[in-house]
């Protein structure tokens, strides 16, 4: 049952036989105290809110009511419907616990795909779905093959992948560099109705603020100088799949508001063409940035981190996931030797001390990075300790050394300091020694006061 609250007859008549049409049941109110009065004894399965439920009151009302209907019905999905003008409030809105806005002229595709994630979001916290499933039923049941490990830390990750894989909710996952942001997003993608459909990624901090219209939208012929021939955007790539839009963090204000109309209204224009282009995409973005502390700054828009902030994946450090860096060392060990023709290594009780008690600031990344250079430097089927020390920019460290130096940032601070010294200056190299991206270095760099030269 989809409850309608609206005080415009049109509205009502309108959105009744859009769902109808869909197979749905409805029951409408125009009135806050016949709204309350339902909700009070009844749990729809999704109400559909206006926020300017009675003009006068400018989307008070509005958020009284969500407030109201989350006090009696907290289980209870809430979507919010609202003007452009008024985005503000429905972000105070999703602060108060609403499930999604939708924005009038509201799009009637991405209005039925909102209500088709929040009743199957509903249906899988009532039912329990997945969460008692241990990693081998995991594994039984959905795609999950390349995701190495089984720590309490990444099997919540992975239920709540295999939850929310047959939604269309657009997803964060957030995370230190290096800890496989892109493999949940892939995992969601493969686990999904559209896995059939393309995943496409696009690394948004690699693009410049004067090309994101055109690689993200596309152009016609002769759009600008340059414009030789049509391109299709990545949007139109991803077209019934899914787009993955990592280091979501990096981009500019012009180019979010660009985006958070794409992403609201579902459409977009090629450059050169007014005629708009409807989507039928996936959004799962990622960024290694603190986005609600760049809302403050005002670097970040409020309304876009709500809008692709439906359902948020933290990843789990290393550090965080236990003996699962045994598991992942031993899975490295094996590919490496299966591309390289040897035999794989094993690792020696001192290695395995040392892979547990060192910190890893590059993540997953790091990892890999140590045991394939581990394993082709010293050309032997068991790789000890002092094979991994060599590997890393702290080979004269002892692991209880390294943690005397303090804290955990003094640590990965030194680790820079060191590598800085050792490739004198040379970005890339240290990078790809540490694990890192090239832009989670500068940001480092940048965060423990290291000078350096772009």
């Amino acid at each position: 049952m989809i409850l309608i609250a609206d005080d415009d007859p049109a509205i009502r008549t309108s959105l009744c036989l859009l769902f109808k049409r869909e197979g749905y049941k409805t029951v409408d109110f125009a009135q806050p105290d016949e709204l309350m009065a339902y909700v009070r004894h009844n749990a729809p399965d999704v109400v559909l809110l206006d926020m300017n439920f009675s003009r006068e009151t400018s989307g008070d009302e509005g958020l009284k009511l969500l407030r109201q209907i989350k006090i009696f019905q907290p289980a209870v999905p809430v979507i919010l419907i609202t003007g452009w003008a008024s985005i503000d409030l429905a972000v105070e809105g999703m602060k108060a616990g609403a499930f999604d806005f939708i924005a009038k002229p509201w799009n009637n595709q991405a209005l039925l795909n909102s209500i088709n994630n929040a009743l199957v979001l509903s249906k899988n916290s009532k039912i329990g779905g997945c969460y008692d499933m241990s990693r081998a039923q995991l594994d039984k049941n959905f795609n999950l093959s390349d995701i190495i490990g089984k720590s309490p830390a990444l099997m919540d990750v992975l239920k709540t992948v295999v939850r929310i894989s047959p939604t269309n909710a657009p997803t964060l996952i957030t995370g230190e560099s290096g800890t496989g942001k892109e493999l949940i997003a892939e995992a969601i993608h493969n686990n999904s109705p559209r896995s059939k459909g393309a995943f496409v990624k696009v690394n948004l901090g690699g693009i410049s603020q004067s090309l994101f219209e055109s690689e993200m939208f596309g152009h016609k012929k002769g759009a600008f100088t340059d414009a030789h021939s049509e391109r299709k955007g990545r949007f139109s790539l991803a077209n019934g799949g899914t787009i993955f839009l990592d280091e979501i963090g990096d981009l500019d204000l012009a180019s979010q508001v660009k985006m958070l109309r794409v992403l609201q209204e579902q459409t977009f224009e090629m450059l050169g063409d007014s005629r708009p282009q409807k989507i039928d995409v996936r959004v799962v973005c990622a960024t290694n940035r603190d986005l609600p502390q760049m809302i403050e700054k005002g670097l970040f828009r409020e309304d876009l981190f709500y809008r692709i902030n439906l359902i948020h994946i933290q990843m789990p450090t290393v550090r965080q996931r236990g003996n699962d860096v045994i598991l992942l060392a031993q899975h490295f060990a094996s590919r490496i030797a299966a591309a390289n023709n040897l035999r794989t290594a094993q690792f020696s009780d001192d290695a395995i001390e040392f892979l547990k008690t060192y910190s890893f600031p590059g993540n997953i990344r790091e990892l890999k990075n140590m045991v394939e250079r581990a394993i082709l430097l010293s050309g032997r089927d068991e790789i000890c300790a002092e094979d991994l020390h060599s590997s890393t920019l702290v080979s004269k460290k002892s692991s209880n050394q390294l943690l005397q130096l303090g804290t955990l940032d003094e640590i990965e601070r030194q680790t820079i300091l060191e590598a800085m010294a050792t490739y004198r200056g040379n970005l890339s190299k240290i990078a790809q020694t540490l694990g890192l991206s090239r832009g989670a270095l500068y940001r480092r760099l940048d965060k423990y006061g290291i000078e350096y030269e772009r």
